[in-house]
């Protein structure tokens, strides 16, 4: 198998450890861990900003449904929902109105952490949960949004012995300590059920029609689509959902070739570095993603 020939050769190289799926989606097969190719696929991981995919999902069910209209405005003064984050709403500084829809939008695109936490707020997290729960995901858990996070590792980091401040420099060190970054303890999720629910998208299994025709439109417009995409060429598409934490780097999606080819993949990425910008782990993604891919289409091609 490429796939493991890569990950010794990556996690010898880089230091990281690597939490890796995928599945042809034209031959799902009903067991989360029982298909597709992997390694360490059923361990539980810090999903990041990849919790925001079972966010999407329910939002785009609801407005499916019409339970929550897509084009329902909230408004927002710069005081409302103060959680960081460097993209969308997280950095305005003037009052805004917009529709549920493109919240959404703005929580998937650039990962807008104020975004996803006024959505989370309207949908409820115990109902994001509970879709989970009746899509047979039952380890992937939501405890929190965006805010909850950061305050969490803030609350940790506070409690270490000499404490550390969050805003210190040099404070993401230490996150290592913090509950943030627990698999057990914050929002979390396995490879093998993030390509389960990818698979239910773009199969339409378990969802509606309209709510994964939504989310795959949301998800095809990521701008930062670069980790899974280095490992293929322009005879590819991709969507998908990054997720960054110090010490965690992953991303989600499809890969769709144009011949028709279709690959949910899932790289969950612990390493050694808590900076977030580091082209070398983006690199390993790809190369991770590839290698899976390239497994899954010699088996097609054994088969067809």
């Amino acid at each position: 198998m490429i796939l493991d020939t890569v990950i010794g050769r990556l996690e010898d190289e880089l230091g990281i450890t690597s939490f890796v799926h995928a599945r042809d989606l034209d031959q799902v097969h009903s067991s989360h861990e029982g298909s597709g190719v992997g390694a360490r696929e059923a361990e539980p991981v810090v999903s990041a900003s990849v919790f925001k995919l079972p966010v999407l999902v329910e939002a785009c069910i609801r407005m499916s449904t019409g339970s929550i209209p897509g084009d329902y405005r909230i408004s927002l003064t710069p005081d409302d929902f103060p959680v960081q984050g460097g993209t969308g709403l997280a950095v305005f500084t003037d009052s805004v109105s917009v529709s549920f829809r493109d919240l959404c939008l703005s929580m998937m695109t650039v990962s807008d952490n104020r975004a996803t936490d006024v959505v989370m707020n309207i949908l409820g997290r115990t109902s994001i949960n509970a879709r989970m729960r009746e899509l047979g995901l039952t380890s992937t858990v939501l405890e929190g949004d965006c805010q909850y996070l950061f305050d969490t590792a803030a609350a940790d980091l506070a409690s270490l012995d000499p404490p550390v401040a969050y805003d210190a420099q040099g404070a993401s060190e230490a996150w290592s300590e913090t509950r943030t970054l627990d698999p057990d303890r914050t929002n979390r999720s396995t490879p093998a059920e993030t390509t389960a629910l990818l698979a239910a998208l773009w199969n339409e299994v378990g969802i509606p029609a309209a709510a994964c025709t939504e989310a795959r439109r949301i998800l095809g417009l990521q701008v930062w689509p670069h980790r899974l995409r280095r490992g293929f060429g322009d005879e590819v598409s991709v969507s998908g959902k990054t997720g960054t934490l110090p010490f965690i780097r992953n991303e989600s999606g499809v890969v769709e070739f144009t011949e028709g080819d279709r690959y949910a993949v899932a790289v969950f990425l612990r390493t050694p570095s808590s900076l977030s910008i580091n082209p070398r782990f983006d690199d390993a993604i790809a190369d991770l993603a590839a290698a899976a891919v390239a497994d899954l289409r010699s088996v097609r091609k054994l088969t067809q």
